[in-house]
C-alpha cells in the first residue's frame, strides 16, 4: 500500500491518529496565525512586499510538505517563513546593510527594522525563535562566532526597557510577533 492510499485509510477512520499533517491544516495555521507569520516575515524582510511574498511562498512550501507530525505544523510554519525569508533577503555578515523600507512601523518593531540586515535576521532567528548559534550559522551560512557577535550587538543596540515586553511572554514562540506589532 502507497503512502498516499494508507493517509487516506487512516483519514477515513476517526479512531486512528492520522500520522502528518494535511494541505488543509497548513492553511488553517497560516489563517489562525496570519499576524504572527507576517510580523515575523516583515521583520526579516524589511519591507511589506517582501514579506508578503515571503508569507505566500512559505505557505506553499507548507502545503507541498508531507512529512510533518501535526504537533509539529505550526513550528514547521515558522520555519519556512525564516527559510523562505533568507533566500529571499539573502543576509550575510559581510553583506552592506540595506535598512528597512517599513515607513508605518512604531514601538519595538521600528527599533528591530533599524537594526543591519544580518543583526535583524540573528535576533529574530536566536533570540525570538530561539535557533541556537550552531543552527543560525549553518541557515546563514557564516560562522557561529560572527551569529554570536551580531546577537550581541543587536541586544546592545537595544534598551531593556524595549526588550522588557518580549521577555515577559512565558513563551516567545507564535505568540511574540504580535506583542512586537503591537508595541
Amino acid at each position: 500500500m502507497n503512502q498516499k492510499s494508507s493517509q487516506n485509510a487512516v483519514e477515513s477512520r476517526p479512531d486512528v491518529r492520522r500520522a502528518y499533517s494535511s494541505p488543509k491544516e497548513f492553511c488553517m495555521i497560516f489563517e489562525n496565525d496570519m499576524d504572527a507569520l507576517y510580523s515575523l516575515a516583515l521583520l526579516l524582510t524589511g519591507e511589506h512586499a517582501a514579506a508578503e511574498a515571503c508569507f505566500l511562498s512559505a505557505l506553499e512550501d507548507c502545503r507541498k510538505t508531507t512529512d510533518v507530525f501535526p504537533e509539529w505544523a505550526r513550528s514547521w510554519s515558522r520555519r519556512a517563513i525564516v527559510k523562505n525569508a533568507i533566500r529571499r533577503v539573502n543576509p550575510g555578515p559581510r553583506r552592506q546593510s540595506v535598512r528597512a523600507t517599513v515607513a508605518d512601523a512604531t514601538g519595538i518593531l521600528c527599533r528591530l527594522l533599524e537594526l543591519g540586515v544580518f543583526q535583524r535576521f540573528v535576533f529574530a532567528m536566536a533570540v525570538l525563535e530561539h535557533y541556537n548559534v550552531h543552527e543560525c550559522a549553518a541557515l546563514l551560512n557564516c560562522d557561529a562566532r560572527e551569529v554570536k557577535q551580531a546577537r550581541l550587538q543587536a541586544l546592545r543596540s537595544l534598551s531593556v526597557q524595549e526588550l522588557a515586553p518580549l521577555f515577559l511572554h512565558k513563551s516567545l514562540g507564535p505568540q511574540l510577533t504580535p506583542a512586537i506589532s503591537a508595541a
